[in-house]
């Protein structure tokens, strides 16, 4: 509710009012009020504007505007904290009744306001968010939309060759009767690398548990490791071989960078995989681990978003996943209807992004603001 007060001099020539507006703050949790000041056409006009928790006072100073006729419209006050006479400061309280009054003073001519009574209140819907609630709406219609079209006629992904190795890995494992070694990078299931390399260990566990192959898995972080125990525990009992899980080959490495790696190296020259499955984000310790399982001739697997160390990969491993063909990795493998649908849905946002920085660019370079306006951004 806006309450206005109007008090203006005898002289029909006066360029000052004392017309203040106070309202609650659009588009916030509460505790702010926005108080619109009176129009003027005088640069010495001095508003002091005070409050009051009630209608009769007594008021006190909240603080004093030199107005600004060249202002863009209305000059505003957001109100978020009241001095107190002692000289503390009180926030503002959601839903308690705060009254204002302007006094303006121009070329000795002072004009008061009466009280305009406002109170904060928060706001369960922020209009300036408009745009990005049409985006979610319209990507998840589209995303069901997606998930719908896969599973009535399927969804191409382009051949990825590093996966398409996956069964050839295993098979070398097995017929060589050695073991797969999954690494998973170094850091926590938290992030997102760590659980798209999770995904992928699922899709391997259940083919070697398929090819009644040894797979070991190591961990950096207990939580990981834990998490990695239960997926290739579902793994194998989805193959329909629970007694192929062995809890102790999803193991604890090391907890230090370069100790994970020194132990990591050890198992490889002891044990000698057949193939060296790495996933998720590493540091400086690829070169290592890779070099490492390079020198005992085994077909390697990698996978990072790390794009630091993807030159090392490329090197030493016989394929390598790229940056979001980790992410890709899971739903390629698993073919999975509501996997493939979000893939084609983040391509789209990803092209329809790519090309509003387009014309925006193009708009911008010509001096139209086209974007910021469509977007409500200007």
């Amino acid at each position: 509710m806006v309450v206005c007060l109007l008090t203006t001099s005898a002289n029909p020539q006066s360029s000052v009012s004392t017309k203040l507006r106070a309202i609650d703050t659009p588009n916030d949790s509460g505790n702010s009020i926005t108080l619109i000041l009176p129009e003027t056409r005088s640069e010495n006009t001095l508003y002091r504007i005070t409050y009051s928790e009630t209608n009769s006072g007594p008021f006190e100073l909240l603080k004093e505007i030199q107005a600004d006729p060249t202002a863009d419209g209305n000059q505003k006050v957001l109100v978020t904290s009241l001095p107190r006479p002692n000289g503390s400061v009180d926030p503002i309280e959601t839903g308690k009744t705060i009254y204002f009054k302007v006094t303006a003073s121009t070329d000795g001519t002072m004009l008061i306001g009466g009280a305009v009574p406002a109170s904060a209140q928060p706001n369960y819907f922020n209009t300036n968010q408009t745009t990005n609630f049409i985006f979610v709406i319209a990507f998840t219609v589209v995303l069901f939309l997606s998930i719908g079209t896969t599973r009535k006629g399927g969804l191409n992904i382009r051949r990825l060759p590093g996966l398409e190795a996956l069964d050839e890995a295993l098979g070398r494992a097995t017929e060589m009767g050695r073991q797969v070694l999954f690494v998973h990078g170094l850091q926590e299931i938290s992030q997102a690398s760590t659980i798209a390399a999770v995904n992928v260990l699922g899709q391997v566990a259940r083919r070697a548990a398929e090819f009644d192959t040894e797979l070991k898995v190591a961990t950096r972080f207990p939580l990981t490791m834990s998490v990695s125990q239960e997926v290739v525990r579902e793994a194998c009992v989805e193959a329909g071989r629970p007694d192929a899980f062995n809890a102790d080959n999803i193991f604890l490495a090391a907890a230090d960078q370069f100790s994970y790696a020194a132990a990591l190296e050890g198992h490889m020259m002891r044990e000698k995989p057949a193939a060296n499955i790495l996933m998720g984000y590493f540091y400086a310790e690829s070169l290592l681990l890779a070099e490492t399982g390079s020198r005992t001739g085994a077909i390697q697997i990698a996978g990072s978003d790390a794009y630091t160390q993807l030159p090392f990969f490329v090197t030493t491993c016989d394929y390598t996943l790229m940056g979001e063909e980790l992410y890709a990795a899971s739903a390629y493998l698993s073919r999975d209807a509501r996997l493939l649908g979000s893939i084609k849905t983040q391509d789209l946002a990803k092209g329809l992004i790519v090309a509003i920085i387009l014309v925006g660019a193009v708009a911008s370079a010509i001096g139209y603001e086209l974007v910021g306006k469509v977007l409500g951004l200007t």
